[in-house]
């Protein structure tokens, strides 16, 4: 860290051996400062690494490894009467960061603490880290460390929706099977019939494959665009964050809708009506009946 600060600011000296109290001038839009830095002894943070800090020497980032080798940041920002207040931190995390702090502790502390709690989070990111890498994954996008939701594809217009337990991650995880009822409604069968089946010594997925007794399509077997199909009024696949989830449950049309899109189709169309949250009416492309709930997002 001492040589960061050097290369970073030439004109900050060390003024002790231990070089963790600095004497100098930085450079701020073209101005000189005078600054006296006093940094934790060099073992409290020998596993950190600096990401960045500002130029107000308040707000750090800093970067830890776990164990598989996954990279963490975590932002620390000190606050007026530091070390008395504890500074306020935050990472990438499903669960909450609540750190120990004394007027004793330092970064060092901060930094050791963020470790153990990714220690306790490895086998929920491991869990997660096999269905990313050997399905195709709908939802979320781009899967941030926070998150705890996969939306996995089954087959075009067949996904199932998992919510994972940070504690427990390979337990039974809350499941939602989504498409059209002809498709879903076997699957949801198997699944209410085989839920005795469920070993907690193997992997969600493991579990989900003997559970309702199929093979998920994967990135080496399959393309995406197999999973993408557009929605049938906008002609787009994703809508902000939202894709195609509601289908016609006829077997001979099964045209996918973003939820949004139905919704106003059908609540303009005067043949349609209402119950409660409700919409139902008929499918825009085969006619069939077709229901909808009200959206929850604006388009």
């Amino acid at each position: 860290m001492e040589s960061l600060l050097v290369k970073e600011s030439p004109l900050l000296l060390p003024l002790n051996k231990e070089k963790t109290v600095y004497d100098g001038f930085i450079t701020v839009q073209e101005r000189d400062f005078r600054i006296r830095i006093l940094l934790p002894p060099d073992h409290q943070l020998k596993l950190a690494k600096l990401v960045s800090i500002d130029t107000e020497f308040r707000t750090l980032r800093l970067r830890a490894e776990d164990s598989s080798g996954r990279q963490h940041v975590v932002t620390v920002k000190l606050k007026p009467k530091h070390p008395v207040e504890a500074p306020w931190c935050s990472a990438d995390l499903p669960v909450p960061l609540a750190m120990t702090w004394t007027p004793q502790s330092s970064l060092g502390h901060v930094h050791t603490q963020f470790l153990l709690l990714l220690e306790s989070l490895a086998e929920f990111w491991a869990v997660l880290d096999e269905i990313d890498e050997k399905t195709w994954v709908l939802e979320p996008e781009k899967p941030s460390r926070a998150d705890t939701m996969r939306r996995i594809a089954i087959a075009n217009n067949v996904s199932i929706k998992v919510e994972v337990d940070t504690r427990h991650p390979k337990m039974l995880p809350e499941c939602c099977l989504l498409g059209a009822e002809h498709v879903v409604t076997p699957l949801r069968n198997k699944l209410n019939a085989n839920m005795h089946l469920w070993n907690p010594d193997c992997s969600i997925l493991q579990n989900l494959r003997d559970v309702l007794e199929i093979e998920f399509p994967s990135p080496a077997t399959h393309e995406k665009s197999s999973f993408s199909a557009e929605c049938g009024i906008c002609y787009a696949y994703r809508l902000e964050s939202a894709i195609p989830d509601q289908v016609c449950n006829d077997p001979r049309c099964g045209q996918p809708f973003h939820q949004a899109c139905l919704y106003e189709w059908l609540r303009g169309l005067p043949s349609s009506r209402q119950s409660f949250n409700i919409v139902f009416g008929e499918c825009p492309y085969c006619s069939k009946p077709i229901t909808v709930k009200m959206s929850t997002q604006k388009p």
